[in-house]
């Protein structure tokens, strides 16, 4: 009978098994299967995705060239504009945001408990917020203020809602740290800024990066709050002209290889970064 009842629980706990393991393959297929079409479609020169034409790198060829040889025309140059302008404002805001982000974590920990439970709950409130609900706030801000929307607008808006996710990636590294370290520098002769500079931010580092590759990636993502400030005198970022492109009636060919590009850098830099924080945590062990 025992053995009848032990047979039982491990055939079910075996089909738990297969259940869990299949439900997270098509999790991951759901995920990762639009990417890998746009990366294999990125190899053909079709201009209808979908169609398959032969293996070229073509559309590479386009991208960096900015021209088309086959048709001969030359690729569209706001996509080139869109590029310039997502790279600016990502890494501009992602700065900015970082460095704000790791003073306004530093003050936060600092402050009395019911201070800083206070601060941390208004600090998640931007990011549970839709993006849409930002940029028209946003965007009215800048009209009752009479500002001219434009490049510098997109950025600030773009630290706006960056920022708490810096202050939420620095507070844990934090709360790992000493809370003394700081004072005992301040005693040992160093100056406010010296003890921040030389002895918290190499503490902080890892949040600072985390903060800051998020930041990034949110600014490259954005399409709300980019609609909304970045007024009409022709700025565009990656995703407002893939908006823009597929109310014509379809994407530009040459987006299939940048999107394939992106998304290899990123995969690259995760993989980079979870081998060096495997190292640092086996050195510590």
């Amino acid at each position: 009978m025992k053995k009848t009842r032990t047979t039982k629980l491990e055939t079910r706990s075996l089909w738990e098994r297969i259940g869990a393991q299949s439900y997270l393959w098509l999790l991951l297929i759901v995920l990762y299967a639009p990417i890998l079409l746009i990366i294999i479609f990125s190899f053909t020169q079709s201009k209808v995705f979908g169609n398959w034409e032969g293996f070229t790198f073509g559309l590479y060829q386009n991208l960096f060239t900015g021209y088309d040889a086959t048709a001969n025309v030359q690729v569209d140059p706001n996509l080139y504009r869109a590029i310039l302008y997502t790279i600016v404002i990502a890494f501009s805001s992602a700065i900015i945001s970082t460095m704000l982000g790791t003073l306004a974590a530093i003050g936060i920990y600092y402050m009395r408990p019911r201070g800083r439970k206070t601060l941390t709950f208004l600090n998640s409130v931007p990011m549970i917020n839709p993006d849409i609900l930002t940029g028209i706030s946003l965007f009215l801000l800048f009209v009752f203020l009479g500002i001219s929307r434009g490049l510098g607008t997109v950025i600030a808006a773009h630290v706006v809602f960056c920022t708490p996710y810096v202050v939420l990636s620095v507070l844990p590294r934090l709360s790992k740290m000493d809370p003394n370290i700081y004072e005992a520098a301040l005693d040992l002769g160093a100056t406010p800024f010296q003890a921040l500079r030389k002895v918290m931010m190499p503490e902080l580092w890892p949040g600072m990066i985390s903060g800051f590759l998020l930041s990034l990636t949110l600014s490259i993502d954005d399409f709300g709050v980019t609609f909304f400030t970045k007024g009409s005198n022709g700025l565009e970022t990656l995703s407002t002209f893939i908006y823009a492109d597929a109310r014509k009636g379809g994407l530009t060919p040459e987006l299939r290889p940048l999107f394939s590009l992106i998304f290899l850098t990123i995969l690259v830099l995760l993989i980079i970064m979870n081998i060096r924080t495997n190292r640092q945590q086996q050195k510590q062990k």
